[in-house]
């Protein structure tokens, strides 16, 4: 028997959430043309446990997410971990949040934007990442993971399911704002798909990667999604931790260990938030390098030995919170 594909996976974790529904303060809406709509977040109040469930639906069946505790000196904060063991596929393939799908009119008059997660980006397949991964998925099922404010129409599930080659029917689309409970979960989870893409851009080669382990805290929800985009970097940022089981000359860790860690870059140091305000609210401006976990540890199973690079910082990351 063939595995399920990751769409598979995946649209099962979303209907799961479906059925329970109520357990989870979600509502599942069907659309006229059939698809599904999960909201986790935007007219639904959410909960910790549909975050951790919107990471799994994430990694597609490649990983798992969840609770844990992190301590900065005598402070505790809630965090998740994470574990992921196809962190190629579940991370880069489907996690990573690479396709920005929009509308100029989403059926109701007005324009659509939404950030898309989730192994329907395998099946469109038209980022440029995916020239680099070497992977490509064929499902008659799609799912996508949505960080956005407003729930995607009919229109937009038409544009999806198109995309991917699959009936609007099969389709399921799972969201939640960045500021929610349910968001600052889901964007936790993703410590170690943000430090695998540092290796990516870094030139590491990602199927020397066996394992990944990490933790990050969740942070508390913002009143705004900008304040929540601040709030959830600097977790990564400064609070994130990321183990990598690796298989490689012991040369190709030492080349980029110490480059991995958010605090290589030369924006480190500042809160996001106020970091996007510095580059007048475009993304592009920031330094690229910033985007990985505070503490990064490798272990070569090759030779059996393990690098570390970067450190947490429970300061930096308590002032996010109070900001």
């Amino acid at each position: 028997m063939s595995s399920p594909s990751l769409n598979e996976c995946a649209c099962g974790v979303i209907r799961s959430m479906a059925d329970r529904a109520d357990s989870l303060n979600v509502i599942e809406i069907k659309l006229p043309n059939g698809a599904t709509v999960v909201d986790a977040g935007i007219k639904a109040t959410g909960s910790l446990e549909a975050g951790r469930l919107m990471g799994e639906a994430c990694l597609a069946g490649c990983g798992s997410v969840g609770w844990t505790e992190i301590h900065f000196g005598d402070e505790v904060h809630p965090g998740v971990r994470v574990v992921v063991d196809r962190p190629k596929a579940g991370c880069m393939a489907s996690q990573y949040a690479g396709w920005a799908v929009s509308l100029d009119d989403d059926g109701a008059g007005s324009p659509y934007f939404a950030m898309g997660s989730g192994p329907a980006r395998a099946l469109y397949g038209h980022e440029p990442i995916f020239e680099h991964l070497g992977y490509a998925e064929s499902a008659d099922e799609a799912a996508i993971i949505f960080e956005g404010s407003k729930l995607p129409t009919e229109a937009v599930a038409e544009k999806v399911a198109r995309d991917c080659g699959v009936t609007p029917e099969n389709l399921c689309m799972l969201i939640a704002p960045t500021a929610s409970l349910a968001g600052s979960v889901q964007i936790a989870a993703r410590v170690v798909e943000t430090g695998l893409h540092k290796l990516h851009e870094l030139g590491f080669d990602l199927d020397a990667v066996l394992s990944g382990y990490g933790t990050c805290p969740v942070p508390p929800v913002a009143k705004s999604d900008l304040r929540a985009i601040g709030r959830t970097n600097d977790a990564v940022l400064y609070g994130g931790t990321v183990w990598y089981a690796v298989d490689c000359e012991d040369a190709d860790v030492e080349r980029i260990i110490e480059r991995v860690p958010s605090s290589s870059s030369k924006d480190y140091g500042t809160l996001f938030y106020d970091l996007f305000k510095r580059y007048d609210g475009d993304f592009y401006k920031i330094d690229p390098m910033l985007f990985s976990p505070a503490r990064v540890i490798v272990n070569n199973v090759r030779s059996g030995r393990v690098f570390t690079a970067g450190r947490l910082d429970g300061e930096m990351y308590m002032r996010s919170c109070a900001s």
